[in-house]
């Protein structure tokens, strides 16, 4: 169904810090020396971002964009990420390429549910000019800005893939798999699709 998928889905800007702090992340790795601080924080990176994608759950918090083509005709957008934390914008572009900000209250999250919906009062917003990425919807998502505000258990599993990141360093050309104790961390957490 034309618009209930999203044709995009973006990061805007990421979150402020990570879940870990780098000598929390270099003491779990049992690492001192600091000429591994750079390698442990893009490390690090690269292990939110790996469970961020398993899950559909953003971590800490962030700005997205969700780029779509059309309104569904649902009236309900399902969100691709969660947790959702609030709706910040909504605009539809005009046939100039310029964009126009849908009003206030045509929009709305619904409740605290993963998969996240939004639902729109269709009849009246207006209708983009433009047959692909005609309406974009910008979200703040994650659990929160502390590393507290995150379940321990996504927490653990970017620790493992953090390890299993930094062992695997040298292999070139082949792909890396996830331990079994992080997909087991992270299986309640994933977002289904039907």
């Amino acid at each position: 169904m034309r618009g209930d998928n999203p044709h995009m889905t973006q990061r805007i800007s990421g979150p402020a810090a990570e879940p870990l702090t780098l000598a929390e992340a270099k003491d779990f790795l049992r690492l001192t020396d600091p000429s591994t601080d750079v390698l442990v924080g893009a490390l690090l990176s690269a292990a939110r971002r790996t469970i961020e994608s398993a899950t559909g759950r953003v971590l800490m918090t962030q700005s997205w964009r969700l780029v779509r083509d059309a309104w569904p005709a649902s009236g309900l957008f399902l969100l691709p990420i969660a947790p959702v934390a609030s709706l910040d914008a909504a605009r539809v572009r005009r046939a100039d390429g310029t964009w126009e900000e849908v009003p206030a209250g045509r929009l709305s999250l619904l409740g605290d549910r993963t998969p996240q919906l939004i639902g729109l009062d269709r009849a009246h917003l207006p209708q983009p000019a433009v047959d692909h990425g005609g309406i974009a919807l910008d979200v703040t998502a994650g659990y929160g800005p502390e590393p507290a505000d995150v379940p321990s258990d996504l927490l653990q599993a970017v620790r493992l893939t953090l390890a299993h990141f930094h062992e695997h360093r040298d292999v070139v050309g082949e792909a890396i798999g996830l331990p079994g104790a992080v997909l087991a961390l992270i299986a309640p957490y994933r977002m289904l699709r039907l």
